[in-house]
């Protein structure tokens, strides 16, 4: 049984999934202001740990993510045992959107969002990760900074995506959107931006 915190939507339509990144759990400040902000729309957020990361919580010493297939189980097991009386959406931060658009065709979710996508390490635009966005058939919906180090807005245009995908761009924002000061434009703007496409994107996916 995986331990979950659920924010709890009033007269919710739907539950969305939430995971967390490869360095921070499901308690972290925008794992928490992004779950708080998409239950005020109607939806619950399911919020989990990982097993490395519970681990590392419980130790205090940082641990690397396990291997995907690891990942990827985990999260199938959480899907089988929450309550699926409402829409199923999933998702997440990074590496935990990674996962779940992956495990999307396969599980009985309407739809995923990505926040901040990790469509190649930093550095490396060579070592692409997006083999399986290609051909997606079920909505999915990626929130990305226009110049996040894990791709840049200039970079996606060429990445030939599914269809299916519908991307959106946070002025300015890195890969946790927040943009530079020169640049003029607000993190706070850009959260609530997120959270706004984020549960626009599944209500219309009902």
């Amino acid at each position: 049984m995986i331990n979950t915190l659920i924010n709890t939507a009033q007269n919710p339509i739907a539950t969305f999934v939430f995971a967390h990144g490869a360095g921070a759990g499901q308690n972290s400040e925008f794992m928490q202001l992004m779950a708080k902000g998409i239950a005020e729309h109607k939806i619950n957020v399911v919020r989990f740990n990982f097993a490395y990361m519970q681990l590392a919580e419980k130790s205090g010493k940082r641990r690397p993510p396990d291997r995907a297939d690891k990942l990827l189980s985990q999260f199938t097991e959480l899907l089988n045992q929450i309550d699926n009386s409402l829409p199923i959406f999933i998702g997440g931060k990074s590496m935990g959107g990674r996962i779940a658009s992956m495990l999307l065709e396969e599980s009985t979710a309407e739809g995923c969002v990505c926040m901040g996508y990790p469509f190649h390490p930093p550095g490396k635009p060579d070592k692409l990760r997006t083999q399986h966005l290609l051909s997606i058939n079920k909505p999915l919906l990626i929130l990305q900074g226009e110049r996040d180090t894990f791709g840049k807005r200039e970079e996606i245009a060429s990445f030939n995506l599914s269809q299916q995908i519908q991307v959106s761009y946070l002025a300015d924002g890195d890969h946790s959107f927040k943009p530079r000061k020169a640049s003029g434009h607000n993190l706070e703007v850009n959260l609530h931006k997120a959270i706004e496409h984020s549960a626009a994107f599944i209500r219309t996916h009902l």
